[in-house]
């Protein structure tokens, strides 16, 4: 394994990255939607301890998206793991220099532990259209 690419992966276990999530637990199945996701479940992927930080975002009428990449900013991720994400959050989160990970699924812990083996490739754009969450 050549010095970068072993770097890279020590930063992976042992970074906050944050799960959009249906609830508050790492059990939890993950919320296809970011900014109008239930929860986000804030992870330390050197020790597993986490944070479940409920969305006020959820049934705004616009500008979930900013709202959500502002608050995941605030909590000191490095990194997103969701479903889908829109224009806005996409442009909020990588204005904050927040790697973002789309067409995750499964469980918050499956999904942990997949960014740490690099199973996941970071997106380069928006991978939903302005407020596509809303149902």
């Amino acid at each position: 394994m050549t010095p970068v690419r072993q770097d890279r992966d020590n930063r992976k276990k042992n970074m906050k990255i944050c799960i959009s999530s249906e609830g508050n637990t790492l059990d939890s199945k993950i919320d296809p939607r970011f900014g109008r996701c239930r929860a986000f479940i804030i992870v330390d992927t050197a020790t597993m301890a986490f944070e479940a930080v409920d969305n006020a975002g959820t049934q705004a009428s616009g500008g979930a998206g900013i709202q959500a990449g502002q608050l995941v900013a605030s909590r000191g991720a490095k990194a997103v793991l969701t479903g889908n994400v829109g224009p806005n959050a996409f442009q909020t989160l990588q204005a904050g220099g927040i790697a973002i990970y789309t067409g995750v699924s499964g469980t918050v812990r499956e999904a942990v532990e997949g960014f740490i083996k690099g199973l996941y490739q970071a997106t380069g754009g928006p991978t939903a259209a302005s407020k596509a969450g809303m149902k």
